[in-house]
């Protein structure tokens, strides 16, 4: 039967064209899976409208040999003319930014190629944890804030596909990122930052089931198809593990440093190890660790409670011979900050506070740790200068 569907599916045509798939030589994979037909093709130019168009003849044509619920469709692309279609028809058009066509996330999967910069970007920092439920997001947030308080231009990827948080830390639950007039996704700005997140493209409540090659695929459009034009320091905020999206970053993008978050239990540690072995294995330079939620203040007394356990961190970076760049305390409105919107670095209220404090320490040693030499300061663009950055 796998004959007969590739010979019904050699002459679908491109609505755009007019020519057959097989002649555009469109098709990627065609295979049964079991009871189930996986058609994969290349939609380059190929507006949304016409793909519907597209897949609903597949589905007529091959009706009388599989059930249509039985036929999965798949596509990949590798530039982003679909989105800017109805633009091109009418090239003498004058289309502004704010007009343009809302973005779209390539559905391929992801590929690995020779590791290159990503334009308009100084320095990538990862910040891994090896385990989730360790305020790494919150972590990641506040660090993009204090470093962007201090003049650098600062942008975020959240790559966590499964769990996007940060269009909620940074209160823009609702925003719908678009596509520039180079067809570049404009990331969304909070506070002085700019960040992407795959929480910007689905519905709150739906769940990602997509296999480990696909979240590549996706971290790929985030570093290179996003315009982040002028941007001193690019945060990563990976998911747990030591898996693929970790992977496909280090394999495509020239990382310059990692950041591993910890709380002080042993059962933390223990996988916040691996992740540090991991970025070691692949030659990825490693900044330091942190410990997060080191103790937790009370709101009422001011009293310090070592809930996970004392010094674990510290203990850790002497074994693993790296750095320990601060100590985050766990206080209630470092929390309710994330859940409002409001990330506690943005807060001036706070400054006296040891969580503020923790930040600015761990500030204090990213700025160290690509310029050692150089005096702190916090005029716009002192760094950037002295670093070379936005290559």
């Amino acid at each position: 039967m796998i004959d007969q569907i590739k010979s019904r599916l050699k002459v679908i045509k491109n609505p755009a064209s007019g020519a057959t798939f097989e002649t555009e030589k469109r098709w990627q994979h065609v295979s049964l899976e079991g009871d189930k037909l996986v058609a994969e093709y290349n939609r380059d130019g190929i507006s949304p409208s016409e793909k519907r168009q597209i897949e609903a003849e597949i589905q007529k044509s091959l009706s009388d040999l599989i059930g249509i619920d039985n036929i999965m469709i798949k596509t990949t692309s590798s530039q982003s003319q679909d989105v800017f279609k109805a633009i091109e028809k009418n090239p003498s058009k004058k289309v502004t930014d704010s007009e343009a066509p809302m973005a779209q996330i390539k559905t391929g999967h992801g590929t690995v190629g020779n590791k290159k910069p990503v334009p308009g970007v100084g320095k990538i920092i990862a910040i891994g944890s090896g385990k989730g439920g360790v305020g790494k997001s919150t972590f990641t947030a506040n660090l993009a804030v204090s470093l962007a308080k201090r003049g650098h231009r600062v942008g975020v990827i959240d790559a966590d596909i499964y769990g996007p948080s940060l269009p909620m830390i940074f209160g823009k639950r609702e925003e719908k990122p678009r596509s520039n007039l180079d067809k570049k996704i404009i990331p969304v700005e909070a506070y002085g930052v700019k960040f992407m997140s795959f929480g910007f493209f689905i519905n709150e409540g739906d769940p990602v089931i997509w296999r480990g090659p696909m979240l590549g695929g996706v971290l790929n459009q985030f570093l290179f198809d996003v315009d982040w034009k002028d941007t001193d320091f690019l945060l990563i905020d990976l998911p747990p593990g030591t898996g693929d999206i970790q992977l496909s970053m280090i394999q495509n993008a020239n990382v310059d440093g990692a950041i591993i978050i910890s709380t002080p239990q042993d059962i933390a540690l223990l996988d916040a190890k691996k992740g540090l072995e991991m970025f070691k294995k692949l030659n990825l330079p490693i900044i330091g660790m942190v410990e997060n939620m080191s103790t937790f203040i009370c709101g009422h007394c001011g009293t310090e409670h070592h809930i996970f356990g004392e010094g674990g961190v510290g203990r850790a970076v002497e074994q693993l011979e790296t750095t320990l760049l601060g100590q985050i305390p766990l206080e209630i409105e470092l929390r309710t900050g994330s859940d409002k919107g409001e990330p506690y670095m943005t807060q001036e209220r706070f400054k006296d506070r040891p969580v503020w404090k923790g930040f600015q320490t761990v500030t204090d040693k990213v700025e160290k740790f690509f310029m050692p030499d150089a005096p702190h300061t916090k005029q716009p663009g002192f760094f950037s200068k002295i670093l070379g950055m936005n290559k």
